[in-house]
């Protein structure tokens, strides 16, 4: 589904006073430390989180910005270039982010996976990190993933204006030890990594990550946090209040190396490895009746069976298959699955992993479960009555024709289908009783067939419309 949010006129009247706004006062400064850090070499990306960055911070350590639990948040994504230039570059038309909630500390970044299960058990059916839709501007297909509870990722035009909303549903208490009451909170890291990305939507290459550190409190208490903060500092000599850095109403992400899932994205991207950026498009399915139609030299089909898993599929196969059968939101965490590994999963590690629905969804698709058709019947042309037999033992031949819907299109597809023509070349369709009598089959007729009944179809070819009439007795 395609979220796309028009932009207001004061982003466009005011663009650069907008920019300059949210920027100072510590533009210039930031823009200094940058160029002394990379030389001339700068990114055009600045990203500005709306928050007020502690004072009690000493000059030396990195930025700490207070948030709320469940509180929108937003990050402004802008463009340098709007700044210095009138016009725009047009080398990036449109680029894919990632906004992930992650530790910011490195002992808790190697137990990430452990802590966010348990956080995930504790807080069933709740997110680490939402993005707030109907206030963000100029962002296109946001996403957030089932399994990935503390990332979201979204498309934007660099040359526009654009902010995203955030909100982080977890407060840093939750992943420091019980004792007694008034533990001291673990500091997380908000990171922002884009991408450009190709027509068929994939990541194609890292072009920026940016980064700031957060701590996370219960609602209001980031505002009672920062106020006692100011109140610290504000009691202590000029002499060492010089010492601390100062406090500014928004935070500027700093520049910072990607994060490791963000290179794998890339890295891969020769590999055919689908995009984050996941896309529904369903692939018809289908089952061997094990004969050939009379004028066709193909199959007759039932979807759902088809193009299964194989325990010899490559882990690039099994990417492929994830993706043609929409589990495109698991292909990172079954990458170097192949597809022996997958196969050998139970329902009920697979619940476990994807969800209820997602898992049991998965399973049936790996087996080869097929979709139980609603009706059977079987047809045999009438001129194959007078030939030889074909068939060991003799007899006319029939095919299976399987109906999912009970209703003369469907039947009709399924007869074209099976001699070669287009169901708007069947004008009608006729049941010819034993008296003779020929009677207009109808959506009724078509549900009160019976299952595993045989016809002999008859096909007549209609002069006045160059249509056929085909007739069942």
């Amino acid at each position: 589904m395609l979220f796309c949010h028009s932009q207001p006129e004061s982003y466009h009247q005011h663009s650069a006073s907008y920019i300059r706004e949210a920027l100072a006062p510590f533009l210039r400064n930031e823009e200094a430390r940058l160029m002394a850090e990379h030389g001339a070499k700068r990114s055009p990306f600045q990203y500005i989180l709306c928050a007020a960055t502690s004072p009690a911070v000493k000059q030396q350590e990195e930025s700490l910005t207070y948030l709320n639990q469940g509180q929108s948040y937003e990050i402004r994504m802008l463009n340098r270039k709007l700044v210095e230039y009138t016009d725009i570059s047009s080398k990036y038309v449109k680029v894919g982010s990632i906004v992930r909630v992650v530790f910011h500390d490195r002992r808790l970044q190697y137990m990430e996976h452990q802590q966010l299960e348990g956080w995930r058990w504790n807080r069933p059916g709740d997110r680490i990190l939402d993005i707030d839709i109907p206030l963000s501007v100029g962002i296109l297909e946001p996403r957030s993933h089932p399994l990935h509870l503390n990332t979201i990722e979204f498309l934007w035009d660099p040359a526009k204006n654009s902010s995203v909303f955030i909100q982080v549903n977890c407060i840093s208490t939750e992943f420091t030890p019980r004792k007694h009451g008034g533990e001291k909170g673990v500091p997380f890291r908000i990171q922002l990594d884009t991408f450009t990305i190709n027509e068929h939507g994939e990541y194609v290459e890292h072009v920026h990550s940016s980064g700031c550190q957060v701590k996370v409190f219960k609602p209001k208490g980031a505002d009672r946090k920062l106020k006692t903060d100011r109140e610290k500092i504000d009691k202590k000599v000029s002499q060492d209040r010089e010492k601390y850095q100062l406090s500014h109403e928004n935070t500027v992400l700093k520049e910072c190396s990607p994060w490791p899932d963000a290179l794998n994205l890339t890295s891969h991207s020769s590999s055919s490895t689908p995009s984050p950026v996941y896309h529904s498009s369903p692939t018809s399915c289908s089952f061997t009746d094990g004969s050939c139609s009379p004028n066709q030299q193909g199959e007759q089909l039932l979807p759902g069976c088809s193009d299964p898993l194989l325990p010899s599929s490559s882990p690039q196969d099994t990417q492929q298959w994830l993706h043609r059968y929409r589990f495109s939101p698991f292909s990172r965490l079954f990458y170097s699955f192949s597809g022996a590994d997958l196969l050998r999963m139970s329902r009920e590690d697979l619940i476990q992993i994807c969800g209820p629905a997602d898992g049991i969804r998965l399973f049936n698709t790996m087996k080869g479960r097929c979709i139980q058709p609603r009706l059977t019947i079987y047809v045999c042309q009438q001129h194959t009555r007078h030939q030889p037999a074909i068939k060991p033992g003799g007899g006319d031949i029939y095919h299976a024709l399987y109906l999912e819907e009970l209703t003369l299109l469907d039947l009709s597809e399924k007869i074209s289908m099976l001699y070669s023509l287009t169901p708007q070349q069947i004008s009608h369709i006729y049941r010819q009783k034993p008296s003779g009598i020929h009677v207009l089959v109808s959506d009724e007729m078509v549900q009160i067939f019976r299952e595993e009944t045989s016809f002999i179809l008859s096909i007549v070819r209609d002069e006045n419309t160059d249509g056929y009439h085909v007739v069942l007795k």
